[in-house]
């Protein structure tokens, strides 16, 4: 009786562990179902990212090419197999979007086709700069559509003293030459950069802006300058900052007391150039050879160079006069006046009763007139009688609101320490 009932304690046990197995086995199955499904669907998601053009390439073909001299989108289309209606189609589906006109020499552009033997092409991709681009898809529909790339931001410094220029000190610190330019519009209405004193010094805070690359994902592509962040100037000995500060939903520029660092108007009207001649009373004429007055300051610049307005105002005049050639005139209010002579041609849509806007690319330098080479005469009038625009005082922009007073000086608390951080390297001319 006792054996028995061993026996049957025994087969249950027994039971009991093949019961304990199958359950394991089964869990296990599911489980490892499960990092499977996991592990394919995180595959699948890999192979569906989109590139950075917004689109699914991973199993197209790419070359990499750049336009040619003369070449229109037509011969490059046609060229890697579209058609002449698709070609037509897409002229008309990029009216609202691009001007296939303006496709220009040596930009870069993508072809993207399928791996068979027909080699369809499924996108064109041309790029108007590093970071902008236009779609043209020719998959299955035409459309086209505008992108631009993501852009990666890095803080960076740059510090120097000045033996020959702002350019040429950046370019001895490594430095891109766009930042002299963006440096040069912050502190426009308190540093003359036409006449830099040997041993100015400066530092400066910056964003540098960076993209993936096409061809290698891992790697960087340095496209530009973003937003100065902070800026210290030194300049015949006098101190300049530059503290940049939201207000009225406008990213601008205040000094350490709060005041806006712009001014009714820009020192000069070319980011660069050399002063030629100054305001004279009595100046030999070069091509007259007789002496009259000299009523402005000549800029000598190549042909072409942008003439900027230096400040706000409606364009009264536009035309051609004598020995003035091809003139701006601007009236910028009441008071002040400025001119623009011998200039190669205008900028787009300047013309008489239009308003523009500081800074704003008004013409071209030329040597339109009475003139013997290319050059700006920028000739300022205070109450309609000329003045030497180099010695003019002209009233600040508004500070910082009272009410944002205690935000603005935290801000100029944090970018003051991080200047003063930077330490330069004087030569044996430099401050002590």
């Amino acid at each position: 009786m006792k054996a028995g009932k061993n026996t049957t304690i025994f087969f249950r046990l027994i039971y009991f562990g093949l019961f304990l197995i199958a359950i394991s086995l089964v869990l296990w199955g599911w489980i490892g179902s499960s990092d499977e499904e996991a592990e394919v669907e995180q595959v699948a998601k890999i192979e569906l990212k989109p590139n950075q053009f917004g689109f699914y390439s991973d199993s197209l073909i790419v070359q990499k090419s750049t336009v040619l001299r003369n070449e229109t989108l037509s011969d490059i289309l046609l060229t890697n197999g579209a058609s002449g209606n698709t070609i037509a189609q897409i002229v008309e589906n990029s009216k609202n979007v691009f001007d296939v006109r303006k496709i220009r020499a040596g930009n870069t552009y993508y072809i993207y086709s399928s791996p068979d033997t027909n080699n369809s092409l499924h996108y064109f991709v041309y790029e108007k700069n590093p970071v902008n681009h236009v779609v043209f898809n020719v998959k299955d529909s035409v459309s086209v559509y505008e992108g631009k790339k993501e852009i990666q931001i890095k803080t960076n410094t740059r510090e120097a003293q000045i033996n020959h220029s702002l350019y040429v000190a950046l370019m001895e610190s490594d430095a891109s030459p766009e930042l002299a330019i963006k440096l040069s519009q912050v502190f426009a209405w308190q540093v003359d950069f036409y006449h830099l004193q040997k041993g100015d010094y400066f530092k400066v805070i910056f964003e540098e802006e960076f993209i993936q690359t096409v061809d290698n994902k891992d790697s960087l592509k340095f496209v530009g300058i973003g937003k100065i962040l902070g800026a210290y100037f030194n300049h015949n000995s006098k101190e300049y900052y530059a503290v940049p500060f939201v207000q009225g939903s406008v990213y601008q520029f205040f000094d350490e007391n709060g005041n806006s660092l712009r001014k009714a108007f820009l020192k000069a009207p070319l980011e660069f150039g050399r002063i030629s001649s100054r305001f004279s009373r009595s100046r030999l004429h070069p091509v007259l050879k007789v002496r009259r007055p000299h009523l402005g300051v000549d800029y000598a610049a190549p042909t072409g160079t942008p003439v900027r307005t230096t400040g706000d105002g409606m364009v009264v005049e536009a035309s051609y006069k004598g020995g003035n050639g091809k003139y701006i005139k601007v009236r910028h209010n009441s008071v002040y006046t400025t001119m623009y002579l011998h200039l190669s041609r205008f900028g787009k849509g300047i013309k008489r009763g239009v308003n523009v806007q500081q800074g704003q690319v008004i013409g071209y330098v030329g040597s339109t007139g009475l003139s013997t080479g290319p050059h700006l005469d920028y000739r300022f009038y205070i109450n309609g009688s000329p003045v030497d625009p180099l010695k003019v005082e002209v009233p600040p922009s508004h500070p910082v609101k009272e009410e944002l007073k205690a935000d603005y000086n935290k801000v100029k608390q944090n970018v003051l320490q991080k200047l003063d951080s930077i330490v330069i390297e004087f030569n044996q001319n430099g401050p002590a």
